[in-house]
């Protein structure tokens, strides 16, 4: 679970710009919804080194193709999961290729969504990328490039790395290295590196209203948002808020609540939405949720479930939630995803298929 010591320290000392479900969620394609085998080729480049708009790569040998996420700033500001196939060489690293797909304007930048930007400086290259598999700490050497970039970008480009790494398994954190030395905060504006970073640093932080730094707590929130096609993938949002003897409870009346920037997220949960009850036991959160609203015939709605169980899973050492609604487990989205019993931690998030 998180605790707020780095959130708050860093977020006195940076700048603080407030501007799924089972293996995947999101589905983004231009002009279709239909789930379809992969279309994106990961090695090649168009001519004239423009990003394409998705699915518009063909996928000629992508047997063996594995996804990997990445984290990439949308065209309103916030980073968001951006889950891509990637075939991996025999001895490459998951961790690197990562990295090397967050380039700015870099060798993969045609794969990438076309109303996003990678935030790692342009130019920068990977000198080393090492994995201790007994502490969990991913060291990377970034090139002289990496310290070429925008001081409003700073938080952004830590945050990206930071969260792209520690989605892969067996990984906690990072260590951030700069031609070879370690560094103690970022080139910029001073953003402090001296300790391991972890997702207990946040991303895209937000101050509830009414709030103090000093007495808040942070919450792992999940919103919606659309790109520029109208495709819906989902938003990441620490906010910080005032203390309460129950963390997750109060992530989930956060998460009815709804988000504070309106104009760019989009609430997940109908604001009559009640918690009856959670409880975790045995690595498995179990919800009640009352929805005066929800018919039994009816399929729920696909985006409350889906952020219900990234925000719980957030929250919470559980790796699987169970959902009732009404009192009732035999819940189907309208997906026709069934949530009768425990639902996984989703691996990827805002998956790309064409």
């Amino acid at each position: 679970m998180m605790q707020n010591k780095w959130i708050r320290r860093t977020a006195l000392t940076a700048v603080l710009v407030l501007p799924v479900l089972v293996a995947g969620c999101g589905i983004w394609n231009k002009g279709s919804k239909e789930i379809d085998p992969p279309q994106v080729e990961l090695e090649d480049q168009q001519e004239d080194g423009a990003k394409s708009t998705l699915g518009a790569v063909d996928v000629e040998n992508m047997e063996g193709a594995e996804n990997i996420t990445v984290y990439l700033q949308d065209r309103n500001g916030y980073l968001a999961p951006v889950s891509l196939p990637a075939v991996l060489g025999a001895e490459e690293e998951a961790g690197q290729r990562v990295l090397e797909m967050m380039v700015d304007n870099g060798t993969y930048a045609n794969v990438l969504p076309e109303d996003f930007r990678a935030m790692i400086p342009q130019g920068t290259q990977v000198l080393e990328y090492e994995h201790n598999p007994e502490t969990h700490i991913v060291k990377v050497d970034f090139s002289e490039s990496f310290a070429d970039y925008n001081s409003q970008d700073e938080r952004a480009i830590v945050e990206s790395i930071t969260w792209a790494l520690t989605s892969l398994p067996d990984v906690q954190g990072v260590e951030i290295y700069h031609e070879g030395e370690r560094l103690a905060e970022m080139p910029a504006s001073g953003m402090p590196l001296d300790q391991v970073l972890t997702r207990e640093m946040g991303i895209n932080l937000e101050l509830a209203n009414g709030v103090n730094y000093t007495n808040s707590y942070p919450v792992m929130l999940y919103f919606s948002s659309m790109t520029y096609y109208d495709e819906q993938y989902y938003v990441p949002v620490t906010r910080l808020i005032n203390r309460s003897d129950s963390t997750v409870h109060a992530a989930m009346e956060e998460l009815i609540a709804g988000p504070l920037n309106k104009k760019e997220l989009i609430s997940v949960i109908m604001p009559g939405v009640e918690v009856l009850s959670i409880e975790e036991k045995d690595g498995v959160v179990t919800i009640d949720l009352e929805d005066s609203t929800y018919a039994s015939d009816k399929p729920a709605p696909s985006e409350m479930l889906e952020a219900v169980v990234l925000s719980l899973t957030e929250n919470t050492d559980a790796q699987a939630v169970q959902i009732k609604l009404n009192g009732q487990t035999d819940v189907v989205d309208d997906r026709n995803q069934i949530y009768s019993k425990p639902v996984n931690k989703p691996l990827h998030v805002n998956k790309i298929k064409s």
